[in-house]
């Protein structure tokens, strides 16, 4: 190995990288340098990769601890701390230390401690010291659920688009009516302010803080007390032509729109004094987010209002999505709502600025694949390893503990990068990228550890090309994993879908995503005409037909081989979701626009403006927007998640269920 390779070795960065088995791909000795670079390590002459490696080596040797150790309940002690010199001093220190001696084979409390240790000879060291339960939370007996893009799921209350008292409603109905034990939504995080803001809510200015645009105005307590009740009743109306606008005249969701008129409202009632309960929930709120909260409040304030503006809509958002939850485990969900963790935030948003945690001349995305023959490219910039690891990795844990306040469930996108990100230069193709590595037994600890303080389950997307390592410690930890119906097939095998009864247990599974054409597309080939018409097909439309017709037929037997009724789509459908009923997967999730029809994806990947991503309503199957309520009432939506809950054996419904 020559001297860079070393040197990238010490720093995590991969040299090489295995998309396959039997092929392996040599990184451009430009971005290796590149990426070194982006870590602090200079590497443009031969002498200066040299001296940084000896130094690189000289602190390893003389570092007596890590930076960072684990401690998993009931296993044994991190071998750093079994190694050191008989006679070590060893000292925790932390709120959370207790009684705890050193010297025993039992861990300390759960928690993030600082330990330090002492030499005979005078040797010093300390490192961060995680100590994590053994596994995340179970779930107990198989959930079903229902799947959602939640800002697509207008009800005759919204203003445009879907918000979070159509979430408790949809959380009310689905749980009385079928007995639905989960409600997964789509990343609610911080967008980007300013017009146009970029839809995709997998690029948050902030993944910590929520969007106040989801905000149901009239579930504010202040409205009742607020004096300008014709400027309100002006901006409702005005909300309402927004939902006409989608429900009755195909317009495309305006996110930015429905904002304006939101933030209009909220000044209002902004300006409406606050009882001294409210107040002193506030102010609570306030102390508890501390720093972090005043940076986002402050990088919001760009629109010329006032932080405390800022900081009351984080204030008020948490409580109506904490209130989203209650109203899910009031309808016997025993999960209730699963959010989702996007893998990073927009290169200018406010969770950048504070400590410099990251790197700033590279971008996280994906190398080639089966699927993007040049890679991708998410314009996400990636967390510095070594400087999260410097702080004990409590970006981290601020960050889980935030989501986790209003969360029965936490699903992370590409949770591959707990353990690796695929960085991409600046100015450099996604295909010329490289993987660096980071400590992923100490961001799983920390997973691990803050999903146990809030009593909530772990969901990995670990779809596409993943580390046999990493699905393993996944598993280990107790960390669910993600199967689409599509992608199941014997891969070492003959390529032939995988039969029920192989399937993993441990995960959640689903017929489609928000990234892949919905059900009834996918049987009918309208997916493959889709992306004829907007020019993204690689190779002649008549052959991805063939292939996709015949994979399709290949499973429409396989449903038939196992007795379920195939005669038309509608039946297809729902005999997908009975296949999926009969795996022993612990969760189920039925994808709402699979319920009516609806052929439309939600997201489109490899267009910008080709195609309205992240725009559309619930749609039935004729492409007509359905409202909530006319979902509560579709016949064809209330016979599959019969279905569903028959098949999974739910509980039956209580008196009441029909009422949204």
């Amino acid at each position: 190995m020559d001297d860079l390779a070393r040197l990238a070795a010490l720093h995590g960065v991969a040299t090489t990288y295995q998309p396959a088995e039997d092929v392996t791909v040599r990184v451009p000795e430009a971005t290796v340098a590149a990426v070194l670079r982006e870590l602090g390590v200079d590497c443009d002459t031969p002498d200066a990769v040299r001296e940084h490696l000896a130094e690189a080596e000289r602190e390893a040797a003389r570092r007596l601890l890590p930076a960072v150790l684990v401690w998993w309940a009931g296993s044994q002690p991190p071998a750093e701390l079994a190694a050191l010199p008989p006679g070590t001093r060893i000292r925790l220190e932390g709120d959370e230390a207790g009684g705890w001696e050193p010297g025993g084979q039992e861990a300390p409390p759960p928690g993030v401690h600082r330990v330090s240790a002492e030499t005979p000879d005078g040797r010093t060291g300390d490192a961060t010291l995680i100590v994590a339960p053994e596994r995340a939370p179970g779930g107990g007996e198989r959930v079903h659920g229902v799947l959602v893009q939640l800002y697509s799921l207008l009800s005759e209350r919204s203003w445009g688009m879907g918000d979070l008292g159509d979430l408790a409603a949809l959380a009310r109905w689905a749980g009385r009516a079928h007995g639905v034990g989960f409600v997964q939504v789509n990343p609610l995080h911080a967008a980007v302010p300013g017009a146009p803001t970029d839809p995709s809510p997998y690029r948050p200015s902030s993944r910590r803080f929520p969007d106040p645009v989801h905000l149901r105005i009239e579930d504010v307590p202040e409205y009742a007390d607020c004096p300008e009740r014709g400027a309100l009743a002006e901006l409702a109306e005005q909300g309402a032509e927004l939902r006409r606008e989608v429900l009755e005249k195909g317009a495309l969701i305006d996110r930015d729109a429905v904002w304006e008129l939101k933030r209009r409202a909220l000044e209002l009632l902004y300006a409406v004094p606050r009882g001294r309960a409210r107040e002193s929930a506030y102010r609570a709120f306030c102390a508890e987010q501390g720093e972090a909260l005043d940076r986002h409040a402050a990088w919001c304030a760009r629109d010329g209002r006032s932080a405390d503006f800022h900081r009351w809509l984080v204030w008020l958002t948490d409580t109506q999505l904490a209130a989203a939850q209650r109203a899910a485990r009031d309808a016997g969900m025993p999960v209730g709502i699963v959010h989702d963790l996007a893998v990073g935030v927009h290169p200018h948003g406010s969770d950048t600025l504070g400590p410099p945690l990251y790197a700033q001349g590279v971008s996280v995305g994906a190398p080639p694949d089966a699927f993007n023959a040049r890679g991708q490219d998410w314009g996400l910039p990636p967390w510095r390893p070594d400087r999260l690891a410097a702080t004990g990795y409590a970006p981290f844990r601020a960050l889980l503990h935030g989501v986790f306040r209003y969360a029965g469930a936490l699903r992370i996108d590409h949770v591959m990068g707990l353990f690796r990100l695929w960085w991409i230069p600046e100015g450099a193709p996604p295909a010329e990228g490289t993987y660096v590595s980071y400590d992923g037994e100490a961001m799983l600890a920390v997973l691990v550890l803050e999903a146990h303080r809030a009593g909530a389950l772990v969901i990995g997307e670990d779809l596409g090309t993943v580390e046999p390592r990493v699905r393993e410690a996944l598993a280990r930890r107790g960390v669910l994993g993600t199967s689409v119906l599509w992608f199941e097939r014997d891969w070492a095998g003959d390529g032939q879908p995988l039969a029920p009864g192989a399937w993993r247990a441990d995960c959640l599974a689903t017929a489609t995503t928000h990234d892949l054409p919905p059900t009834a597309a996918k049987l009918a080939g309208a997916h493959v005409e889709l992306r004829d018409r907007l020019g993204l097909l690689t190779r002649p439309l008549e052959q991805e037909r063939a292939e996709d017709a015949a994979d399709t037929a290949r499973w429409l037997d396989v449903l038939e081989e196992l007795g379920l009724d195939t005669k038309d789509e509608e039946a297809a459908v729902r005999a997908l979701y009975g296949f999926l009923l009969r795996t022993p997967a612990r969760m189920v999730g039925v994808w709402l626009p699979d319920a009516v029809g609806d052929r439309r994806p939600q997201n489109l990947p490899g267009t910008w403006d080709q195609y309205p991503n992240w725009r559309l309503p619930l749609a039935d199957s004729a492409g007509r927007p359905l409202t909530l309520e006319a979902l509560a009432a579709s016949p064809r939506a209330n016979a599959l998640l019969s279905a569903v809950r028959e098949g999974a054996g739910a509980r039956t419904a209580p008196p009441g269920a029909r009422c949204v």
